[in-house]
């Protein structure tokens, strides 16, 4: 906001506000410290404001939280970076509260400032500041302290920076829990700043404590680390200390930690290179693809594509598509969801031959899961095996399964095969698609469920699109028009939301010799919602068509639809009226 347009007579106002018993009020000046901090201007600001904020003793944590945000991007308002440095007394207190967001947002705002703190600064106030939360009483401070070595360490004296190591190596063994899984989260950030040197003697030293931890939490932050360090040591370093205890976590006894391996193996393999994968980490892997916990076998099973990329085909062949067969059969659902979202991936790796031999029967039986997110999963990739097999075999394959799905019980699976089918029409070319999935197209104007319909009338659009107007005439337009004397008025109301979208791709010959008329027939529908439904097709069709047509055609009937007894047909009938006034003076 500038200072122009902020009126700054309300201060005293908005100070009072931050006293206030309402906790809104307080709120709302609390946001508004800005406005507070340019009237009073720079230097009452770090005389009055901010001590002020230091001694507010507020309790609610959503003020505090604004509090905690608001100072993070304070430094303009009390003189730049040379006075950063009063910023800090109350963003301290702010570590210590015993809300976990609040003191999350003020670690956060002080690594913004200490960020841009001058280095002198940092040293006389920044690093005291990180030492005494490091040493507090209450293990609020001490979890905090955690997030904040990392943008102290870099501008220390040696010998404050052996002193900070040392303090981090203490919280690292502290009683608490919590103050332990702070450290362990923050050790990857705060490695990446030490010397290389001391990484290697300290650094991985906590590290290696951590991983012994006998609480899971902390452990399961240690697998994070892995991945960080990694990149951070020498490869024969990394090799060293970084795989064995990656190997040891793929078999811990606790299935979070499990999990966490599973979920980060990718970025581990990248951190000990593709040698060692092979030898190492591909057993892990299949372990944790065997595992008897669903859950860790869903963030393996999610990263399958991934880790055969790194493999050569011929060990994922060996290795890894035994289990990715036995998961493909999995007794927990969201495990063969995991599968079915990345197996279409595997194609391209595996190459034509083992994909026709060995996943395509894979993907036939997932196709045919009784669970329908699997099912979807599957249908959305195929283009994926399409470049890798080629349509034909494709075709002769999978189609049946499609088709099958496209009258499956489940709507979303139907509106899957719906949305595939213009990128299908493209692969499979024009008399393919005639041949087997043209009536599945008509057919769905009819679903009893409205998204499917309206997807379908989208779809046909698409295919006019894809295949041409000459070819839409043939296959599309005469089974549309047939289908607007339907019974059931729903299925006449798709069939005009149909016409609306063709008649633009169909152009204006083809709009006014047959699809107005019907449109004009339907204006004598009984039903009021296929009337206004009418109007507001009219009013879509009139820049399509020529003015000679407007006005003898799609004039008169808005005109009787005008004087209709429905107040929502005469509503949209105006509308139209005006619609068509509107062009008629814009041209």
């Amino acid at each position: 906001m500038s200072v122009v347009e902020e009126p700054l007579y309300p201060i005293a106002v908005l100070i009072d506000e931050l006293k206030n018993d309402d906790i809104q009020l307080r709120l709302n000046s609390i946001r508004r410290l800005s406005t507070i901090a340019r009237a009073l201007g720079e230097e009452r600001t770090r005389k009055e404001l901010i001590p002020f904020l230091s001694e507010n003793n507020d309790d609610d944590d959503e003020v505090l939280l604004a509090m905690a945000e608001e100072l993070g991007v304070f430094i303009p308002y009390v003189g730049g970076v040379e006075h950063a440095h009063v910023l800090l007394p109350p963003l301290e207190t702010l570590c210590t509260v015993e809300e976990t967001c609040v003191r999350e947002k003020a670690v956060e705002s002080l690594c913004r400032i200490g960020s841009q703190m001058r280095e002198n600064d940092l040293v006389d106030w920044f690093i005291p500041l990180v030492k005494r939360l490091a040493a507090g009483e209450w293990f609020t401070a001490r979890v905090s302290a955690c997030g904040l070595f990392h943008i102290a360490y870099p501008s220390a004296p040696e010998m404050l920076k052996t002193e900070l190591r040392s303090i981090y190596n203490q919280l690292c063994q502290d009683d608490m829990p919590m103050v332990r899984r702070s450290a362990a989260s923050n050790l990857g950030k705060f490695a990446a700043t030490v010397e290389s040197a001391h990484l290697k003697a300290d650094i991985m030293q906590i590290f290696e404590d951590l991983t012994h931890d006998d609480q899971d939490s902390v452990r399961l932050l240690a697998v994070e680390g892995c991945a960080t360090l990694g990149k951070l040591l020498e490869p024969q370093d990394c090799i060293a200390h970084i795989l064995p205890i990656i190997v040891n976590f793929s078999q811990d006894k606790s299935w979070r930690v499990r999990y966490m391996v599973a979920n980060q193996l990718y970025e581990l393999c990248e951190a000990v290179g593709p040698e060692h994968t092979r030898t190492d980490l591909v057993p892990a892997y299949v372990r944790l693809l065997r595992d008897n916990e669903a859950e860790v076998r869903i963030a393996a099973a999610g990263k399958v594509t991934k880790f055969c990329r790194i493999l050569s085909p011929e060990l994922a062949i060996q290795h890894i598509l035994p289990c990715v067969k036995e998961l493909s059969s999995d007794s927990s659902q969201h495990v063969r969801s995991a599968l079915a979202s990345v197996i279409m991936g595997m194609a391209p790796v595996l190459g034509k031959d083992a994909t026709i031999e060995q996943l395509l029967p894979i993907f036939l039986s997932l196709l045919k899961d009784e669970f329908p997110d699997v099912r979807l999963n599957i249908i959305s990739k195929l283009d994926q095996v399409n470049q890798v097999i080629g349509i034909d075999l494709l075709s002769q394959s999978l189609l049946p399964a499609i088709v099958e799905l496209a009258e499956d019980r489940h709507w979303r699976v139907r509106l899957a095969i719906i949305e595939y089918i213009p990128l299908l029409a493209s692969q499979l070319g024009v008399g393919f698609f005639d041949d087997k999935l043209g009536a599945l197209c008509m057919q769905w104007l009819q679903d009893k469920v409205y998204s499917i319909r309206d997807a379908a009338a989208n779809n046909l659009k698409r295919l006019a699109e894809e295949f041409g107007p000459e070819w839409a005439m043939e296959h599309i337009i005469p089974q549309v028009l047939e289908m607007i004397n339907n019974s059931h008025y729903l299925y006449r109301m798709t069939i005009l939301r149909a016409i609306s979208l063709l008649a633009p791709v169909m152009g204006s010959e083809i709009t006014c010799s047959k699809l107005l008329p019907a449109v004009v027939n339907a204006s004598k529908d009984r039903v009021p919602n296929i009337k206004f439904n009418v109007a507001k097709v009219l009013q879509s069709l009139v820049p399509i068509v020529d003015q000679s047509v407007v006005e003898k055609t799609i004039r008169p009937c808005l005109v009787e639809l005008s004087e209709d007894p429905d107040v929502d047909v005469r509503y949209f009938a105006n509308q139209g009226l005006q619609s068509i006034d509107h062009i008629m003076m814009s041209s």
